[in-house]
């Protein structure tokens, strides 16, 4: 027994170990950190055999597709689910049903198969991974943009799909005679389960988390969210429902409970682990021997598989009113097999519709395809083409003012409404075509025009201007037009937004009349505002921030001037100690502790 514990504790540690590793590794070389888990298992387990029983792996990593479902529905509240109900039970079921259809078909021609063997495969193969699918999502920031939404609700339709699909199995395997009551008794008990887990979560789980939440005890609400998300899952799991699909709705129950941060802070870190081990998992229980023996097959099957999906999923996309961008985005995300791929295959062996030989074979298919999508997503790059930003035509008519002003985004704006407000007659313009399409609606005049071409800058009659003042956003465009000016208009006095310390000490190197940090004032009013806060004088506030204000321009006139060696770095911290008023240090906030080291920046 001791041996077995040993072993065990072992292989957890390999695990961790295999985690800590190789999530940089494919991090560093550009790739997703799902495919370096399940090269990791595949090294592990099939190649080094170092861990085996990756089949009871793949069950307890999928606690971690559970908890990553429970988050999901934890920023869904029920409007915004009811909002999407077109694309979830239009594109989603669209998507299941026609993909099924079109792939039992090619499995019939492909294989000669019988009826029922070809749909139940088809179908199978028509659902995607919901695991693989969202994390790729969450790795790329794309989970809360428009072709995320619609690929989580193809998602959330394929895990209610599971239901009639386990259904399916008794009533297309040879011999049965009460298919039609197992169907119904199932679809029965999971609409019951629902409704249950629906009234549970709207009356009962908010009263129970304020109990707990009132008794201070941090591990008591991590262990009842483990519970609630559990327990839902489990729940939805005894009526043939997936596991994931009941973390979901005890999340969207919870949406708007004012628990719903800290369940989300108590879920992450068992979420992120547990995830990697069914990544690892999925690597694992891939058996090379079925791979070797039919390496054809499974090199024709997959891209075959994947590209019928991939083609598939785009046109319904479109269909249902995607962009060509997003479309092919959902498509490339959602080729791959899913994981309850093995479930179904599994059952039918048993019910003896498939034989075990052709279900491994197509649980080895599914583990490829789950391989090969953060290799599909990749190509994206290349089918999207680069978006073209959208151009007007250039008018400089009534252009010409005593300022004129490059750029109009937020600092811009605020700079402007001073100027105007004093009587400056200002010129603007700007490169972006909907920005001034859209401050035209409120009958205000901006120009069309690129701050880094001379044409332009003649054309918005800077030979007039008195002042330019340069207030574009990034240093690389900023510097461009600086450049430019101070070239071929040396005679303009330039004012300009600087986008950081170092950008403004370049920016004095060049002689640039005026510079300001685009963050400065706001930081500082923001301190002085905290500061007044937290109970200092609103007068020893301000003489607070002047003095940071002037000690930070003493700073940078001597970085300025002892700028010499373009290697060094332009700026360095230094120490601040606190303000003195009145001949004394100010070193305690009110009700505060002492703090006598001086703070450093």
């Amino acid at each position: 027994m001791a041996t077995e514990h040993g072993a065990q504790f072992t292989e957890i540690l390999i695990l961790l170990g295999a985690v800590a590793v190789s999530a940089p590794i494919f991090k560093r070389i550009g790739m997703a950190t799902v495919l370096g888990y399940i090269a990791a298992g595949i090294v592990l387990g099939p190649i080094a055999t170092l861990i085996i029983g990756g089949e009871d792996l793949l069950d307890f990593g999928e606690l971690g597709v559970v908890l990553l479902l429970f988050v999901i529905g934890l920023e869904l509240k029920p409007s915004r689910l009811w909002a999407m109900r077109r694309d979830i039970f239009g594109l989603g079921a669209a998507q299941v049903i026609v993909t099924g259809l079109v792939l039992t078909g090619l499995v019939r021609l492909a294989a000669g198969l019988g009826w029922e063997q070809a749909t139940i495969i088809g179908m199978t193969l028509a659902l995607s991974s919901t695991a693989f699918a969202l994390q790729l999502l969450d790795e790329s920031q794309g989970t809360n943009q428009r072709y995320g939404q619609t690929a989580f609700s193809i998602l959330l339709f394929q895990d209610l799909a599971i239901v009639p699909l386990l259904a399916l199995v008794p009533l297309l395997a040879p011999g049965t005679e009460d298919g039609s009551e197992f169907g119904f008794r199932h679809f029965a008990f999971a609409v019951g389960a629902i409704a249950a887990l629906i009234a549970t979560g709207r009356y009962l789980l908010n009263p129970l988390f304020r109990v707990i939440a009132n008794t201070g005890a941090r591990e008591a609400m991590i262990a009842a969210a483990l519970f609630v998300v559990l327990g839902a899952a489990t729940l939805m799991q005894s009526v043939g429902l997936s596991m994931a699909m009941g973390a979901f709705v005890a999340g969207v129950m919870l949406a708007e409970s004012s628990y719903r941060h800290e369940l989300e802070t108590s879920i992450e870190p068992f979420r992120g682990i547990l995830l990697a081990v069914f990544f690892m998992a999925v690597g694992l229980s891939l058996d090379i021997d079925i791979v070797l023996a039919e390496w054809l097959t499974i090199l024709v099957a997959v891209p075959v598989l994947m590209l019928v999906k991939a083609v598939i999923c785009h046109g319904l996309c479109r269909a249902f009113g995607s962009t060509h961008a997003d479309a092919v985005r959902v498509a490339l995300l959602l080729p791959q097999g899913g994981e309850f791929g093995f479930v179904i295959f599994s059952a039918a062996t048993a019910a003896v519709l498939l034989p075990p030989e052709l279900s491994s074979l197509l649980i080895a298919v599914i583990t490829v395809t789950m391989v090969a999508t953060p290799l599909a997503v990749s190509l994206g790059r290349f089918l999207i083409p680069a978006e073209k930003e959208e151009t007007m035509e250039e008018d400089f008519e009534g252009a010409g003012s005593d300022v004129l002003m490059i750029g109009f985004s937020r600092f811009g704006q605020i700079a402007s409404q001073v100027l105007l407000s004093g009587g400056a007659r200002v010129t603007i313009i700007d490169h972006s075509a909907n920005r001034v399409r859209a401050v035209e609606k409120f009958g205000f005049r901006i120009y069309f025009g690129d701050g880094r071409r001379k044409d332009v800058l003649e054309a918005a009659g800077i030979r007039e201007a008195r002042i330019v003042a340069v207030c574009t956003h990034g240093r690389e465009g900023t510097d461009q037009i600086v450049n430019l000016i101070q070239s071929e208009f040396p005679h303009v006095r330039l004012f300009v937004r600087s986008y950081d310390r170092d950008h403004t000490l370049s920016l004095r190197a060049r002689d640039v009349e005026y510079e300001i940090r685009e963050t400065l004032e706001s930081g500082l009013l923001f301190g002085r505002m905290t500061l007044q806060a937290v109970g200092i004088e609103e007068e020893t506030a301000a003489d607070i921030v002047d003095d940071v204000r002037h000690r930070d321009e003493e700073r940078l006139s001597i970085q300025a001037a002892g700028l010499k060696d373009p290697g060094i770095s332009l700026s360095f911290p230094e120490p601040l100690v606190r303000p003195k008023r009145e001949g004394r240090r100010i070193d305690r906030l009110p009700d505060g502790p002492d703090e006598t080291e001086p703070a450093r920046s």
